[in-house]
């Protein structure tokens, strides 16, 4: 191969081209409405947990590594270009194949579009004054008690679900699978589906669910940062009342990774978040985010707004970063 060939070879970058793609997926499709992998595994999961539950931490991270592992592993043997070949040709065929693995497992792990259409289907049952509705629908974006919550605390837990997502479902996938491609999606959202599972602080899934809460904390530390700063980007002339609120409000929340990126998206809808909940019977005050009035149903397309600017620019930080990355190494390599 020409040094001409190999260096043009080297700028194409499958990962990056197929994140992008893989994005515009979500927000034209949204999640497949059968046969969902994600869904399949949290069959699995439960298949698992069945087996290997006890109230023991020992047996929750043994939980954690049969099950994160083997979805890390696929998406390293599902991605063709993962070892150089010397044929242009085939590398080409290669990065073209791995860009398309790439694409598919960033469709399948983001759910951006679907977070968006049930804060969407929420916003309306609240406008047309079906609470009940309202309530039950709730269930699909919460584990809080609905059953109380009056209109505007619906608003709210609606605005702190799409607020917390935006982040868990859309950019730190974005940002693992820049990181680690195909492999880094999987197991990212392997990771953060048995948070959601057993990663609770429950009688049942104190000490089970403790490997599984401690690894999605560590997964979403950069990403929910990187949130934070998007969010920041999105709303620039907020940017005082964001970075107030992150500083001063966000440690008041229970979650390191939650609390900035709702005190950054309360600031910047400039409305107030956080609050009282109920889970199983307990109260639990998560102090208040933002300095604004409460929200109510008419705030919930801003906060939809306010999810595809920062995603957007989410995936434009997290490719130009990979570009810049390659372009280093190609530099030091051709040097």
């Amino acid at each position: 191969m020409s040094a001409d060939r190999a260096r043009g070879s080297a700028l194409i970058d499958p990962v990056g081209s197929g994140l992008v793609l893989g994005f515009v997926l979500d927000r034209l499709l949204g999640d497949p409405e059968r046969l969902h992998p994600v869904a399949g595994f949290g069959q699995i999961a439960l298949a698992v947990e069945r087996r290997l539950w006890a109230p023991s931490r020992a047996r929750g991270v043994a939980h954690e590594a049969l099950l994160v592992t083997p979805v890390i592993l696929l998406g390293a043997l599902l991605t063709p270009g993962a070892r150089p070949c010397r044929r242009a040709g085939t590398d080409l065929g290669q990065k073209a194949a791995t860009a398309l693995v790439v694409a598919g497992s960033t469709w399948v792990v983001l759910g951006g579009r679907s977070l968006e259409r049930e804060a969407d289907l929420l916003h309306g049952m609240l406008t047309r004054g079906e609470l009940d509705a309202a309530r039950d629908r709730i269930r699909h974006l919460v584990g809080r008690d609905p059953t109380e919550l009056d209109a505007d605390e619906v608003a709210r837990a609606c605005l702190e679900s799409v607020a917390e997502n935006t982040a868990d479902a859309v950019v730190a996938p974005l940002f693992w699978g820049a990181l680690a491609g195909a492999p880094g999606l999987l197991g990212y959202r392997a990771i953060n589906t048995l948070d959601a599972m057993v990663g609770h602080r429950t009688e049942r899934y104190r000490s089970f669910g403790w490997a599984a809460a401690r690894v999605d904390d560590a997964a979403n530390v950069l990403p929910a940062r990187l949130t934070v700063l998007a969010t920041a980007l999105a709303r620039p002339r907020a940017l005082h009342a964001i970075a107030r609120a992150v500083r001063e409000d966000a440690p008041a929340h229970p979650s390191p990774n939650a609390g900035p990126v709702e005190a950054a998206a309360a600031a910047a809808l400039g409305v107030r978040l956080g609050g009282a909940n109920t889970y199983e019977g307990v109260a639990e005050d998560r102090g208040h985010l933002g300095r604004g009035p409460a929200p109510s149903a008419t705030d919930i397309p801003r906060g939809t707004a306010l999810l595809r600017s920062t995603t957007w620019i989410s995936l434009g930080l997290v490719v130009v970063g990979r570009m810049l990355v390659r372009a280093a190494r190609q530099r030091r390599l051709w040097s």
